[in-house]
């Protein structure tokens, strides 16, 4: 999410609905094809070189499982939402990376699109991307803009049997995808509550100016995690609820564990906004309390100097007749004088708790 998020949604205006458009930044330079077939007795995994070869390799016993990574070919849209029967406005949809997380249900397939979040350690920054899943009887396409490791755990379950995706339906592929995306979020979660608390330290022992540009950032991001967060939850909700005939009963209970999962993500995320609001207000108390120590100091230093500055204004005079003036412990006394007052004062300060030690350091 960014300030140029809908800059490319210029294209369609005045277009009919169904035109399929890719609206989004270019994430990847190729376009990749994957496809598993499988079943609880054997495993195939392959990558495409073309669609037709996609195509060609559907239609098999067991589930099959067709993952595209790059969005910018619309023909490869196209040319599956002919092959599965696919709505216009679904193809429209999975072109346009803008989408808000939903479901769609058009009886022979289930449509649903929600957010892919990851943090980059290198930019400290979270990185947003559309996935898309489509779920009919016995397979599931998966679009992503970005090639990604997200669900290669998935893939090695597939693989080694461990579990029972293998032993359920297409539904339960589904399930097991979106549980990816949703524990990846507390991932990202964990690393923004560690960059809070840095935060928070550094606005208590040492705030900055930059820190403030830091505040910003944080906020930017938690209320892109709450953009994509808040649908989903509605999005699981419809799934549980749903009548469709794709997604089993036994189904049903997996899908309301996402939902609780969901439901931790947007707490998370709430308690994340208060308190990267209240960090302003800490940042500005912070700041405040160190003027005004800055300011104590010098009212301090400037106090002491006051009757320092009267003796030496008295003795500075070029009069004849002073006390002293031909003494040769004149010039002792008067300093002795000047440490006197300095300390009396202090002692004063300090037994009225104006000052504390650290205070003059």
């Amino acid at each position: 999410m960014n300030l140029h998020m809908h800059r490319g949604s210029s294209k369609k205006a005045g277009l009919p609905p169904g035109t399929v458009i890719y609206v989004g930044s270019q994430k990847t330079e190729k376009t990749r094809l994957k496809i598993i077939n499988y079943t609880a007795a054997c495993f195939e995994e392959k990558e495409a070189e073309s669609i037709e070869e996609i195509i060609n390799s559907t239609g098999k016993q067991g589930i099959t499982w067709i993952n595209i990574d790059g969005l910018q070919k619309i023909d490869v849209i196209e040319k599956i939402g002919k092959r599965f029967n696919l709505h216009p406005l679904t193809l429209e949809d999975i072109a346009n990376t803008e989408q808000r997380p939903k479901m769609e249900d058009f009886e022979s397939y289930l449509y649903i699109v929600l957010r892919m979040l990851q943090y980059n350690q290198q930019e400290n920054a979270i990185v947003s991307e559309q996935l898309s899943l489509i779920l009919g009887a016995n397979w599931i396409i998966s679009f992503q803009e970005n090639e990604g490791d997200l669900f290669n755990p998935i893939r090695d379950r597939l693989k080694s049997d461990k579990g029972k995706i293998r032993k359920l339906g297409a539904d339960y592929l589904l399930y097991t995808l979106i549980d990816a995306v949703v524990d990846n979020y507390f991932a990202v979660l964990e690393h923004m509550g560690e960059k809070i608390e840095d935060i928070v330290d550094q606005l208590i022992d040492n705030p900055q100016p930059s820190t403030m540009q830091t505040i910003h950032n944080l906020k930017r991001q938690n209320i892109s995690l709450r953009k994509s967060i808040w649908p989903l939850r509605e999005l699981v909700n419809s799934l549980v609820r749903s009548e469709s005939e794709l997604i089993n009963k036994t189904t049903d209970i997996y899908l309301r564990d996402i939902y609780d999962h969901t439901i931790q993500v947007i707490d998370s995320a709430e308690a994340f906004r208060d308190t990267i609001s209240g960090m302003l207000d800490i940042y500005l108390s912070s700041v405040s309390n160190r003027m005004n120590e800055i300011m104590k100091v010098l009212t301090i230093i400037a106090t002491i100097f006051i009757p320092l500055t009267l003796i030496a204004g008295i003795y500075g005079m070029n009069f004849a007749y002073m006390p002293e003036l031909k003494s040769p412990l004149g010039y002792p006394l008067v300093l002795l004088s000047m440490a006197i007052v300095t300390v009396g004062m202090l002692f004063y300060f300090r037994k009225k708790k104006w000052i504390l030690q650290r205070s003059l350091k």
